[in-house]
């Protein structure tokens, strides 16, 4: 038990290079991104709680905290978070902080409920090399289904008076 306790950070594999130009090795990736997923888990509180990129930021940031807190290898926690290399989580990481603090700043959830927004209709034809992205039609049969299941949903009324079963 002991030999194990010593021996497991001494035989632990040391990352010699990301492969990803301009991407350096973090040699104490773990506690890196411990401490930036505690720092965006502190600054998202500033954001309100109803907002739906708060729910998003501390869900995906509590997970990451969570396998970054369970394992001491960094190939375990690049293998069970399946985001890439711990460095490029780090880069996410820290980007992720940033979004937040211009998130306080620009406070996209402030939008008063009386705000109008101008609509500007261009009635110019869509130039032929542009896509339009317009699904096509739909199959024959695929009408004929929403028909019949369309019909056996509808309650059968045969007179003004309700029915009473017995």
């Amino acid at each position: 038990m002991f030999l194990r306790l010593v021996s497991r950070p001494l035989l632990a594999r040391f990352k010699e290079t990301t492969g990803i130009v301009g991407l350096d090795v973090v040699p104490n990736a773990r506690e890196v991104l411990i401490g930036l997923y505690d720092k965006t888990l502190k600054d998202i509180q500033a954001v309100p709680e109803d907002e739906g990129y708060r729910k998003a930021v501390e869900s995906f940031t509590l997970h990451r905290l969570k396998v970054c807190q369970e394992e001491e290898d960094w190939e375990m926690i690049e293998k069970r978070l399946g985001c890439g290399q711990v460095e490029e989580l780090i880069e996410e990481a820290r980007d992720e902080l940033t979004l937040v603090g211009k998130m306080i700043e620009w406070v996209p959830w402030g939008v008063p409920d009386d705000y109008r927004c101008e609509i500007i209709e261009n009635d110019a034809a869509i130039p032929k090399h542009v896509p339009q992205h317009r699904p096509g039609p739909l199959p024959e049969e695929f009408y004929k289904t929403l028909e019949a299941v369309s019909k056996k949903d509808e309650p059968k009324i045969t007179s003004g008076e309700p029915q009473i079963k017995e």
